[in-house]
């Protein structure tokens, strides 16, 4: 079965949404290598559609980057209720139907590792218990407004902690999976 994760970055409160608004630049060489890491086995993306949105828009002008070169040819399922195919950017496709089932479908299915982004769609795939691994990367500030994770799910849900450092740019990255029953 193919491994179904997802990294986010946090702030102190909690705040996941638009982390360039918070980090200050505060991303070191361990948080490159770790992303380098997490990203080599993956083959396949699954995106919110706010998250498509602002990445479709981004990334395929800025090709140099190396997170570009990623990107933009890996195939990316885009989770949409408003969306029509096809998609304009390179290797998107249009999640067709239920997304717990598709995402369900695709990790017994072939291939490599699958990242999944976007705040919603890692919130439900959290709460329904098709994330293997969920990394955070806090960073020491604290936001005040913006979307949480954890805001909208009102079932206990236990993690444990399987990987934590802390990073010379004084971040904590942290990773977590569903605690076994």
């Amino acid at each position: 079965m193919r491994k179904v994760s997802a990294h986010l970055f946090s702030s102190l409160d909690g705040v996941v949404e638009n982390p360039g608004a918070f980090q200050f630049g505060a991303f070191g060489p361990e948080e490159g290598a770790a992303m380098a890491r997490a990203l080599a086995p993956v083959t396949d993306v699954i995106l919110g559609r706010t998250l498509y949105d602002e990445w479709s828009d981004f990334w395929p002008k800025h090709p140099g980057d190396g997170f570009a070169e990623f990107i933009n040819p890996v195939v990316k399922y885009v989770a949409s209720r408003t969306l029509t195919a096809p998609l304009a950017w390179e290797n998107s496709r249009l999640i067709d139907g239920n997304l717990l089932d598709f995402v369900q479908d695709l990790r017994e299915g072939e291939g490599g590792d699958i990242s999944v982004n976007g705040i919603s769609v890692v919130r439900q795939l959290l709460a329904a218990g098709l994330l293997d691994t969920l990394a955070l990367t806090i960073h020491p500030v604290q936001v005040g407004s913006g979307k949480r994770l954890f805001d909208q799910l009102t079932d206990p849900l236990r993690l444990e902690l399987v990987d934590s450092q802390i990073t010379s740019v004084g971040n904590a990255m942290l990773t977590y999976r569903k605690r076994p029953e």
